[in-house]
């Protein structure tokens, strides 16, 4: 059995990190170039972009949106894993609810664990084969209508095995 992965206890030291800052909106044809600083997201009936900070390191990963006061609209943070594996996020030193997002290898989206509790140390499962979570202010899943078969767009996810690749 492979471990869990939680995020949350992470470094004691919280490191100021820039925040990209975007209003949520559609997503057209022409826009099929990539951005690191960015994820889009479609689904049927919907689609969405957000600014997102990349957490690709252990310390990153660990550290993720704790200590945070506030998440601008429109942003998120996107973990990326070297693999897919099961994963479980909790919200311990996290001040601010989020929905996380959980997708397989290719942006695939598994499960969506809606308005976790800020503080909260249960651990959120979002499945046996997770390789990115996108986190994002909690409630917002829900007002996009975000829902199954949704797919994530972003150069971290190779082309080769992407359900949306980069074009």
């Amino acid at each position: 059995m492979m471990p869990r992965r939680r995020i949350g206890w992470g470094a004691a030291l919280a490191v100021p990190a820039l925040l990209l800052l975007a209003l949520v909106r559609p997503v057209t044809a022409q826009e099929a170039a990539c951005d690191p600083g960015r994820v889009d997201l479609r689904w049927p009936g919907g689609a969405a972009r957000f600014s997102v900070e990349i957490a690709d390191t252990p310390g990153e990963r660990a550290r993720g949106l704790m200590h945070r006061e506030r998440l601008a609209r429109g942003a998120g943070m996107l973990f990326v894993y070297p693999a897919e594996a099961p994963a479980a996020f909790w919200m311990k030193n996290t001040l601010i609810p989020l929905d996380i997002l959980f997708f397989d290898g290719a942006g695939r989206l598994l499960t969506v664990q809606a308005d976790a509790v800020p503080g909260d140390e249960t651990p959120l499962p979002g499945g046996d084969r997770v390789q990115f979570v996108l986190e994002i202010n909690g409630g917002l899943a829900a007002r996009l209508g975000l829902g199954e078969a949704a797919e994530l767009r972003h150069p971290a996810i190779p082309a080769a095995t992407a359900a949306w690749p980069c074009g």
